[in-house]
């Protein structure tokens, strides 16, 4: 008779508990998504103009460097011609002294445009990427709502190099875990010190 009652009971103790939210997780490719966005398409061609811009700029500026460098050697050997007065020697060289000023210049421009160049385009790749980074992750957050999803987990096997979203895309709070933990792990500190509370009562007033 106590067996068949006893599975009543139970089942009715368990009724009268409060209901649980069942948890609804969602799972999203955030590396298929970012593939796929028209967006991203556009950045990477927005990129890739600015990148064969800045390459014809530098190697417009290699081509005026090679020239200027030839107009040099031809001022070097001019100012060391022996058939010319010394007068019109110095001349020459003086010419061929501020040429190769002008040189060393261009170079020194040239290797500051170069490295330049990189910082710029990583710079504008991360401005670009990162926006369209967040876009998606505002669509997640949005359709996830919508659905009454309280996780969305993100499914894209790891990248090299392309770390583009968390693990967790989206958490509605629910199964927060973060107060109970830090209550937990502080139940047993020590009572603040006359210090201690002094400083609290000070952060109290302002």
């Amino acid at each position: 008779m106590l067996k068949r009652i006893l599975p009543l009971l139970v089942a009715g103790w368990l009724g009268a508990l409060p209901a649980l939210a069942q948890p609804r997780i969602a799972t999203v490719d955030f590396q298929k998504v970012f593939e796929k966005y028209w967006r991203r398409e556009q950045a990477a061609a927005a990129l890739k103009d600015r990148e064969t811009t800045i390459e014809k700029e530098i190697k417009g500026m290699r081509d005026d460097l090679e020239k200027m460098a030839i107009e040099y050697e031809k001022l070097r050997e001019a100012a060391n011609d022996q058939v010319v007065t010394k007068e019109e020697r110095d001349k020459r060289k003086a010419l061929a002294e501020s040429k190769l000023l002008e040189l060393k210049t261009g170079e020194n421009t040239l290797r500051t445009a170069d490295a330049n160049a990189g910082d710029q385009l990583a710079s504008q790749r991360k401005r670009l990427y990162e926006s369209i980074v967040g876009e998606i992750a505002d669509a997640v957050k949005a359709k996830a709502k919508a659905g009454g999803f309280t996780m969305v987990l993100n499914s894209s096997p790891p990248a090299p190099g392309m770390a583009l979203a968390a693990p967790v895309l989206y958490t509605n709070g629910e199964n927060d875990l973060t107060d109970a933990i830090i209550a937990q792990i502080n139940a047993g500190a020590p009572p603040p010190t006359d210090g201690q509370k002094a400083g609290e009562k000070a952060v109290d007033k302002k």
